[in-house]
């Protein structure tokens, strides 16, 4: 397949496999949804091992996957066939070792996408499998049609890699705490810019209160509606160069989808937390864990507004965008608030997917 194939592949099918699943849930009255089981667990590893597979055979390609074609070059011009020595200063201390150990092995590149591509789409299914034992199917979908799924699956592998991993250190929180040390430590030792939602998850976990977070949230908004560019600054101190790059303000000629005030990616990164916080304070919501998990991504996401002047901000938004399939999924599949549930989680699913098909299909063309 033409690389150019791959996006507009990747979006029909998705699309299609979502309106398919969708199709057997509106079954489901809101006086089952939490009672049913519909994990179709098996369904959800052949989707795994397909993208996995798709993805990760991709071809190499300069236009359409601009930062696997440097990783390529890196290989082949920095590490292939040169003696390893471990580097225990290295910025992501288990990425950089685990992609020069791979070169001085003299290994295909294919092979390293390839182990990229399993361990983005193995622990994302990981993750859905715990945290949604009864609809694992439903949330993997979902997750393939969120907005950076595509783009971190084939350009930003290395955060796509290490979000995965967090993930699963979020759907392990509460049950096994040595998983999920393990993973936190696994996810920063793939990309240090997971620093921001590991100290959000150390935050959340001594300290859920609600209001306080959503006062946070929209006192950071505050600050980057009126242009107040002093954290990207301080932020900038505690990542490399190449990260701190991403923390320069924007200037004219800059992209404007990567960077700016940006009223779409607000509003993308918004709907989960208000919705979340309704469900919470309004109707009530009695589950910590899902408490957890919007402060852990509302906190995150504050990182974002802080930095949203900044170059190549969807690479920064993404840090907490890696959480929202879970957080808008969560209540709707393991609470039960209402009468019209049902409805309310097909509209969720639907709209979710309609703000990754909007942006793809129109916004970007315009």
């Amino acid at each position: 397949m033409h690389p150019s194939l791959y996006h507009p592949f990747y979006l029909l099918l998705v699309t299609l496999i979502t309106f398919s699943v969708m199709k057997d849930y509106a079954k489901w009255k809101y006086r089952f949804i939490i009672k049913h089981d519909f994990s179709k667990k098996n369904y959800a590893i052949l989707l795994a091992l397909f993208f996995t597979l798709f993805i990760g055979l991709r071809p190499v390609d300069e236009r359409y996957f601009v930062d696997m074609n440097m990783y390529d070059y890196s290989y082949y011009f920095t590490y292939y066939g040169a003696r390893f020595v471990f580097d225990r200063h290295a910025d992501n201390f288990i990425f950089d070792n685990l992609f020069a150990w791979m070169g001085s092995q003299k290994y295909e590149s294919g092979v390293f996408f390839f182990l990229m591509s399993t361990i983005y789409f193995m622990f994302m299914l990981c993750a859905c499998l715990k945290l949604f034992p009864k609809d694992s199917l439903l949330a993997f979908v979902v997750y393939l049609g969120a907005f950076s799924t595509f783009s971190f699956g084939t350009n930003g592998m290395k955060a796509g890699a290490a979000a995965s991993l967090f993930l699963v250190a979020l759907a392990y929180y509460k049950d096994n705490k040595i998983i999920t040390i393990l993973f936190l430590w696994l996810s920063l030792g793939f990309h240090h810019s997971m620093l921001a939602p590991i100290v959000a998850f150390v935050i959340a976990y001594f300290y859920k209160n609600p209001k306080v977070y959503l006062f946070c949230w929209f006192f950071c908004l505050l600050l980057a509606a009126l242009h107040i560019t002093f954290f990207m600054t301080f932020f900038a101190g505690f990542t490399d160069e190449h990260g701190a790059g991403y923390l320069e303000e924007e200037t004219e000629d800059m992209v404007r989808n990567v960077s700016g005030f940006r009223p779409d990616f607000i509003f993308y990164s918004a709907v989960p937390i208000l919705i979340g916080y309704y469900l919470i304070s309004v109707k009530k919501i009695k589950s910590e864990k899902y408490n957890f998990l919007w402060c852990v991504y509302t906190l995150t996401n504050c990182v974002f507004l802080l930095c949203t002047y900044g170059s190549f901000i969807n690479r920064i938004a993404y840090l907490s965008w890696l959480m929202i399939p879970f957080v808008l999924l969560y209540p709707f599949l393991n609470n039960r608030w209402s009468i019209r549930q049902d409805q309310y989680l097909r509209y969720a699913v639907l709209g979710h997917l309609g703000f990754t098909l909007f942006m793809n299909i129109i916004y970007y063309q315009i």
